[in-house]
């Protein structure tokens, strides 16, 4: 075979794998949405439990790995609810950050409470 007729040989070669590949992978699921940080927050403690309970047995089983897998759905959107809290808080704490250097008193009125406000729901729960 040409060398100029292997590169394209071998990319279907790897394109027909993964296509394999992803016809082998479990169903994937919704798993629960988080809408709040509040429920974000408690979704992780919750499914963080189950998780751990599962993983506490000597021998997972193919109904407990596919229990993993589903529950995982879930602490992803938690994770992401959290995450996106988290980058909302940093954009406001860089306000009073910045108006704090620039004696900005208004803006640090104004964003110092928002910021503490957003920031107490991550660990008063």
């Amino acid at each position: 075979m040409r060398p100029s007729l292997l590169i394209p040989a071998f990319a279907l070669l790897c394109a027909a794998t993964a296509a394999q590949a992803d016809d082998d992978r479990p169903e994937h699921f919704e798993g629960e949405r988080s809408e709040t940080i509040a429920e974000a927050l408690t979704h992780l403690r919750e499914y963080n439990a189950k998780l751990s309970t599962i993983i506490e047995r000597d021998e997972l089983t193919a109904s407990e790995m596919t229990e993993i897998h589903q529950l995982s759905y879930t602490l992803e959107n938690a994770l992401a609810r959290i995450e996106d809290e988290v980058e909302e808080l940093a954009e406001v704490l860089e306000e009073v950050h910045i108006a704090s250097e620039e004696m900005d008193r208004e803006t640090v009125r104004k964003q110092a409470p928002a910021y503490l406000t957003g920031s107490e729901s991550l660990y008063t729960r």
